[in-house]
């Protein structure tokens, strides 16, 4: 699994000009699944974006976590994320996992936080969005489970 982690001041996803979902102070997950992907991906990058100190303390350093804050969490699936640009000018997707195994992961995934941090927003698997987003910092953090060490 590989997701882009940005901070955000806000963010928002809309399907065909109509609001879907929107967040205020938070992280923006941007989530592309592999086909090889597992339940020990989904707990590892659970965990880790749950964990990550992305937010500024008193001495404005980096230093407290979506917790800590009280922030909002959305989560939009992102098969691009596993574009291969190594030929040509057109990337490849032969990476990203079948819809069929990538949304049945996505919802996965999305149970898994829901499960340690409550409710979370979402993107509409498969869907043609328009995601915006103000990026506070700016921070953007990619992270893969399979690249752990």
């Amino acid at each position: 699994m590989r997701a882009v982690i940005q901070r955000v001041s806000s963010a928002s996803v809309k399907i065909n000009g109509i609001l879907k979902d929107e967040i205020k102070l938070g992280l923006l997950i941007l989530l592309g699944i592999e086909e090889n992907d597992n339940q020990e991906d989904i707990e590892w990058l659970v965990s880790k974006i749950l964990n990550m100190r992305l937010f500024a303390d008193q001495d404005n350093k980096m230093n407290l976590d979506l917790t800590d804050i009280g922030g909002e969490l959305m989560v939009v699936s992102q098969f691009t994320l596993y574009a291969s640009t190594k030929k040509g000018n057109r990337p490849s997707f032969v990476k990203s996992a079948r819809p069929d195994i990538a949304e049945k992961i996505y919802r996965d995934f999305i149970k898994a936080i829901e499960k340690r941090h409550g409710k979370i927003h979402t993107g509409t698997f498969g869907a043609m969005m328009d995601v915006s987003l103000i990026n506070s910092g700016p921070v953007t953090i990619l992270i893969d489970s399979k690249n752990r060490e």
